[in-house]
């Protein structure tokens, strides 16, 4: 069996950027949740943490395992578990677009951290704001 190692940085937003996920522990059981729901699966997630409206995600893909399918397993899943369990006042729903980087070997501690300092991270700038900065620094057009 060949030995892959495939880090991808995913970041998703909630729908309209909406600040669903309002609190530290609404925020803390989903990134938990999603953990656990994707260990499941066969997912690896390396690191998760997000903040009001938005997830960040470090996963390792095996062989086997697309961007596509990972993304839809995940985001799926969490809404319907976010959804049933009535975790939100309004519809919980994830935008369809995704933004997913691959990171080096090199890279993988200095993304742990910027995903584990997300909190910190957001008193100072708006998550469109990161966004933009993310699309800009690796040269993606807006996707919205």
């Amino acid at each position: 069996m060949p030995y892959i190692k495939t880090y991808i940085h995913f970041v998703w937003s909630t729908k309209n950027r909406y600040p669903f996920l309002d609190s530290e522990e609404l925020r803390s059981n989903v990134w938990n949740h999603i953990r656990n729901n994707a260990r499941a699966k066969g997912i690896f997630i390396d690191f998760i943490n997000g903040y009001n409206d938005h997830c960040h995600c470090l996963v390792s893909l095996r062989m086997d395992q697309t961007i596509q399918k990972v993304m839809q397993l995940i985001k799926g899943e969490s809404s319907f578990w976010i959804n049933k369990n009535r975790l939100t006042e309004k519809k919980f729903e994830w935008q369809d677009e995704y933004f997913a980087l691959s990171v080096s070997e090199s890279m993988i501690d200095r993304v742990r951290n910027y995903i584990k300092n997300q909190e910190r991270h957001h008193r100072k700038r708006s998550s469109r704001e990161e966004y933009e900065e993310l699309m800009l620094k690796y040269g993606f057009k807006d996707l919205g």
